[in-house]
């Protein structure tokens, strides 16, 4: 039903960014056919697919690339596919025999999507690395913590995810468009540094203007003001303050009611500490609960901080449906959300090898190909 159907994807199978991009392709309503090595990886969840979400919405195919008929079995459906995507160290791809040259031989309409950490070339493209080694030499980890501590680390949504896996998918859809036009498939390029750099752009910009300092945790979007700022509460849960706007900062204070007083000129960034000292100490002295009650409907940029097992529960998300719940598993909805041709997930992570025999029917493949394949071990089907 999304607005992606009718695009037949290739995802050679990797971990963490590119199954999130192929995952979003597939939530728009993109044909993602997933190609898994026998076995899988150590981070797939053979035994309990409904917890692989970022394979949801996916066919799997299980094919051996180093088995006779593995590549050209795959080279296959590159023909009848609009994209693959892809997410080896540079050259990994080429020595198997399926890098862009060899793929857009066979179509030359392709779209070649490649996810890598430091990109296609550079001295760093052949080194090692995770997420907060690329978001470290992009900029972005420096900036993520406290006055006076070390860096933060965010999980890994700035890398893998955000500047990875999102990234890629948004230039896999611009190359699609592109080639709508030019009939020409090209290779997208989605490094994790690039990204994770793109992602700073505002930041960057601000540091040039002298508005944003090199010293973490003294900045105003950074916990350096006590406006924008999270807050331990009495029954050691938290809260979140944003009010950057002069009404929205009015309202905080409007429900903050005698403690007001000492908060007074917000912008007095010498008093930023000792502001947030003494505000710490107000919010610290009712629970979250109660603090939900004193800002609800305030217009004062307020949230509570909501735990993993908590978000869901929340009525603003119950209202937008933002989770999928079965009452035993949940996961976000595909978003963004469409008027007219929404996402939606129309099935679970497949088990390895789950649609082999009916993905190589689809393509075009006889009978014959398919027990060729499945009995040189260039394919495999899903053991019962």
């Amino acid at each position: 039903m999304g607005p992606l159907k009718g695009i037949t994807i290739i995802e050679i199978s990797g971990l963490g960014p590119g199954p999130f991009g192929a995952m979003l392709l597939a939530d728009m309503g993109a044909e993602v056919i997933r190609v898994e090595r026998p076995g899988g990886s150590l981070f797939t969840a053979v035994n309990n697919p409904r917890l692989d979400v970022l394979n949801r919405n996916k066919r799997c195919i299980a094919v051996d690339l180093k088995a006779p008929g593995g590549v050209e079995t795959v080279l296959r459906l590159v023909e009848q596919a609009d994209g693959l995507l892809e997410g080896n160290r540079p050259g990994v791809m080429e020595r198997l025999g399926l890098g862009p040259d060899a793929c857009l031989e066979r179509n030359p309409a392709l779209v070649y999507g490649r996810m890598t950490g430091w990109g296609q070339e550079g001295p760093m493209a052949s080194e090692a690395g995770h997420d907060i080694n690329y978001i470290a030499l992009a900029g972005a980890l420096h900036g993520i913590g406290r006055a006076g501590e070390k860096p933060a680390i965010p999980l890994n949504l700035v890398g893998d995810f955000g500047g990875g896996g999102l990234l890629l998918a948004y230039g896999m859809v611009c190359g699609l468009l592109e080639a709508r036009t030019s009939g020409k498939g090209q290779v997208v390029d989605a490094a994790m540094i690039d990204g994770a750099a793109t992602l700073m752009a505002s930041t960057f910009a601000a540091h040039q203007a002298d508005f944003w300092s090199d010293e973490r945790g003294t900045n105003m979007l950074d916990s350096g003001a006590h406006f924008y700022e999270v807050y331990e509460t009495s029954d050691g849960r938290y809260i979140s303050l944003g009010a950057i706007e002069p009404q929205f900062y009015a309202a905080l204070l409007d429900r903050l009611g005698d403690d007001a007083q000492y908060f007074e000129n917000q912008f007095d960034a010498p008093n930023w500490p000792a502001m947030k000292e003494k505000l710490a100490a107000v919010i610290k002295g009712r629970s979250r609960d109660e603090w939900d009650e004193i800002f609800a409907g305030a217009n004062a940029c307020y949230a509570p901080v909501l735990s993993m097992s908590e978000v869901r529960h929340h009525p603003h998300h119950r209202a937008r449906a933002t989770f999928l719940d079965d009452g035993r598993y949940w996961e976000p909805a595909p978003a963004p959300r469409f008027s007219r041709t929404p996402g939606e997930v129309t099935r679970n992570a497949a088990v390895i090898g789950e649609h082999s025999e009916e993905i190589l029917r689809d393509f075009g493949f006889s009978e014959a190909d398919i027990a060729a394949g499945i009995a040189s071990g260039a394919v495999h089907v899903k053991s019962d």
